[in-house]
């Protein structure tokens, strides 16, 4: 195995100290580009790397944060973290990601993994923490920022879409488009986006003197979405919903196969479908999934301004907790049902 490479022998090709090699490569340091270049070319001849988190050990920042995420499978997070980690380089940062199971109870143990990298701030994805979580970070004055979820966490910034109101917009939306019996196919009962969007559909069906029809839990998953779409579907059709609001697209997709391909019903003649999210194969034309859009470029604008300020000026810094309005897309898995003609109206 060679010899690795040291910041002492850089200084000497570059004939440089190595206070100015430590400088060139510290993000946000003062050096000339002259000398920037010096150090540079003498590093790449001699194959050298700095030391991240020797850096770290000694600045007290590595320029890392850690992005903690439950799953995948949904395609907002994949699309969110290639946003963030964007957004994130262009301010001298790098994000590491950390799968956490939510079922396993592993989340603590991924948090101490975390925090041995020496990373500058903490942004959870799809993840619930406990008190406990919270306390060892802060004691650790690392950041924590929620992304799109909330919790009642003393010291934690949240970032969100308006879920309530998204919640709130679909149910007004199938009832203005005449239906009657309108569902709702669940997400993880623990995410408050899942709560707050069924609040809202139901302060919708509330204020217009409207039972929820029927209800299903998909768990945010594809098997327990299939299984989900077939109890509410698979009835006799007078038991049948004429709209149902799922609580995310990842769902819906598969929401969408059973009732097409299983069941071999009509969307939206039978049945219409809405989402949430507007991930992009909801407006490929298999889908023409009708959703509310989740604004991602602005959450993930929002989630970096508030790690930014809360690393910059921690003393003066108040926890932030962000909601952002989305808009509905109406697309072709919805359409007004027709209106009932009244017996007045066949006399004439």
């Amino acid at each position: 195995m060679s010899e690795k490479i040291t910041a002492l022998q850089v200084a000497r090709r570059a004939g440089v100290s190595q206070s100015a090699v430590s400088r060139v490569f510290t993000p946000g340091a003062s050096v000339s580009e002259k000398m920037a270049t010096k150090v540079r070319e003498a590093a790449e001849e001699l194959g050298y790397r700095p030391n991240i988190l020797a850096r770290a050990m000694v600045s007290g920042r590595s320029r890392i944060v850690g992005f903690v995420v439950a799953y995948l499978d949904n395609y907002f997070y994949p699309e969110a973290i290639e946003k963030l980690s964007n957004a994130m380089q262009e301010e001298g940062y790098h994000v590491l990601m950390f799968m956490a199971s939510q079922t396993t109870g592993n989340i603590d143990d991924i948090v101490s993994e975390i925090l041995d990298y020496q990373i500058d701030g903490l942004i959870f994805a799809s993840v619930a923490l406990s008190s406990s979580i919270v306390e060892r970070c802060q004691a650790s004055n690392v950041p924590i920022i929620l992304f799109n979820r909330r919790q009642d966490l003393e010291g934690v910034s949240s970032i969100t879409s308006d879920n309530f109101s998204g919640g709130r917009k679909v149910g007004e939306f199938l009832i203005n488009c005449g239906h009657q019996r309108i569902g709702y196919i669940a997400g993880w009962e623990g995410a408050s986006t899942q709560r707050d969007r069924e609040a809202g559909l139901m302060a919708a069906l509330t204020a217009h003197d409207m039972p929820l029809f029927a209800r299903e839990v998909g768990n945010f998953r594809k098997e327990e979405a299939l299984t989900a779409a077939r109890a509410m579907f698979d009835v006799p059709a007078n038991l049948r919903p004429d709209a149902v609001f799922v609580a995310n697209d990842h769902m819906a997709f598969f929401v969408l196969d059973v009732l097409r391909s299983e069941l071999g019903l009509s969307v939206p003649d039978d049945v219409a479908i809405v989402g949430y999210d507007d991930v992009p194969p909801a407006s490929w034309p298999a889908y023409d999934l009708t959703t509310v859009r989740q604004r991602a470029n602005l959450m993930v604008q929002e989630t970096v301004e508030t790690f930014i300020r809360q690393i910059d000026n921690p003393e003066n810094f108040t926890p932030r907790q962000v909601a952002l309005d989305g808009p509905l897309i109406v697309r072709g898995s919805t359409q007004p049902m027709p209106r009932k003609v009244t017996a007045h109206e066949r006399l004439r």
